[in-house]
């Protein structure tokens, strides 16, 4: 070997990532198998070559006993001290043993080994590279179909997508760039195989998060997915912050976002939901877009019963029972759908009755985090003690001083209206023109016959006004008979 061999190992180091020092070692392990097989040796044998100048050299080892029992192996420690009298009993003695002819044998040997190191090493580190990304998503280019099965380039690898794990209905043309999700990585003879599928959730969660820097930074978090390839999925979104809308995040402006990863699954729906940790929130979620009246979980069978308005039932079920199918996939629970009208006539509705203890009570107890009587030196109504508007001892009332209302009433000094009796009518009704007057003994009269005078006074204002109305029109006549009399005059 020479320094051009070197340089070339060195070069084989910087492009394809593989250490000179791995090289060197497996060269060295091919010269030897090469040297035992060439030359027939069944002696322990090292070679050892020059990191620098690329000379190797063979070295035959041999252990040191006491009494030689097989010449290829052992060595007296006589015959060892003869080399170097340091030598003890157990150790190695080498010594070179290099044909003359080996370096043709050695120049096809390196060449061998150096090409099979580097596919090795080159399998290894693909191995290596793809286990880690074993689910997760990557790009690669439609090469060609074998039966049915698709090869795909990686670039350093080409993976495998078998039939069950493609899109149904989906084609693919060479040369076309998909996305695809790593499903499994194999290590085998022939190197890496990795699975590819475009059909498993996480093919979704993983686009979800390439096109929503929420999810990707950890605000938003996707808490489950369901799907059936090729039609349409469900997928639940959790928001960490409050003021950050978990579904119009994954949306995007004018649903963007959300369109680009139907765009990539060649029109597949996609229903995104709210993920609660009640129960009943969660599976009414689930069956969007339907609209749900009720649900009514069994938290010990796992089993919920849903109930819908007889309009939205075809809906809640959807196509083929789709729509109930990704619901419980996607919340785990089994789900008994029913209409309104349904849930009445088979009486499937229970009667719930929440109770509380008391221990859950006096957690929201508005009052107790005061203390009993700290207000109670607090009078509202103190400080007005002062201002006493209506003395119940004042001797006539808030007005007495200014006598507006007197002892005989409002209009006691006209004698309007004198007395008002409740069982009768006005008992004490005098006029300013009626010239009647009261004696003492109407004092001593009784109720019933007040009423009477009453109605007789009554009557006498009656007929006096009933003469005066025929005096005017007296007066009115003789008048018009004038007018008459000088017309004709």
């Amino acid at each position: 070997m020479n320094m051009e061999f070197i340089e070339a190992l060195h070069e084989l180091e910087k492009e394809r990532g593989i250490s000179s020092e791995i090289l060197f070692e497996a060269i060295e392990a091919a010269l030897i198998s090469a040297y035992k097989k060439n030359f027939a040796s069944l002696q322990n044998v090292r070679v050892n070559i020059d990191r620098l100048s690329g000379e190797f050299k063979v070295y035959a080892r041999k252990t040191i006993v006491e009494i030689v029992e097989d010449s290829r192996t052992q060595v007296s420690l006589a015959e060892a001290h003869k080399v170097d009298p340091n030598y003890n009993l157990n150790d190695i003695l080498e010594n070179e043993v290099t044909p003359r002819d080996f370096g043709r044998i050695a120049a096809q040997t390196a060449k061998q080994v150096v090409v099979q190191r580097i596919r090795e090493a080159e399998r290894g580190m693909i191995y290596d590279e793809y286990i880690n990304r074993e689910g997760d998503i990557v790009t690669g280019t439609v090469q060609r179909y074998e039966q049915k099965n698709v090869i795909v380039d990686l670039g350093k690898v080409e993976a495998v997508l078998t039939a069950q794990e493609q899109i149904p209905g989906e084609t693919y043309q060479s040369f076309e760039r998909i996305k695809t999700y790593v499903v499994e990585v194999k290590k085998t003879t022939k190197g890496p195989q990795i699975m590819l599928s475009r059909t498993h959730p996480g093919l979704i969660k993983r686009l979800f998060e390439l096109e929503v820097p929420e999810i990707h930074d950890g605000t938003v978090e996707i808490k489950g997915v369901s799907r059936e390839a090729g039609a349409r999925s469900k997928i639940a979104v959790y928001s960490r912050e409050p003021n950050v809308d978990p579904v119009g995040a994954c949306v995007g402006p004018k649903g963007n976002r959300v369109q680009s990863i139907v765009t990539e699954l060649r029109g597949e729906k996609i229903d995104i939901v709210n993920y609660s940790l009640d129960h009943r929130e969660f599976v009414a979620n689930a069956l969007s877009p339907a609209k749900v009246v009720g649900v009514y979980p069994k938290p010990d069978e796992k089993v919920a019963l849903v109930v819908v308005p007889d309009y939205q039932l075809s809906l809640a079920i959807g196509k083929e029972g789709q729509n109930a199918r990704l619901a419980a996939k996607l919340t785990g629970w089994k789900i008994d759908i029913k209409s309104e009208s349904q849930a009445i006539a088979q009486n499937l509705i229970p009667q719930e009755e929440q109770y509380y203890s008391e221990e859950e009570y006096s957690e929201f107890d508005e009052y107790s985090e005061y203390d009993e009587g700290e207000y109670s030196e607090y009078d509202e109504y103190a400080e007005y003690e002062e201002y006493d508007e209506y003395d119940e001892n004042a001797e006539s009332g808030e007005y007495a001083e200014s006598g507006e209302y007197a002892e005989s009433g409002e209009y006691a000094e006209s004698g309007e209206y004198v007395e008002y009796d409740p069982s009768g009518e006005y008992t004490g009704y005098e006029r300013n023109n009626i010239n009647t007057e009261s004696t003492e003994d109407d004092a001593n009269n009784t109720p019933e016959e007040l009423v009477v005078v009453g109605q007789i006074e009554k009557s006498i204002v009656s007929d006096k006004v009933a003469n005066s109305e025929v005096a005017n029109n007296e007066v009115t006549s003789n008048v018009a008979t004038k007018k008459r009399k000088k017309s004709k005059g």
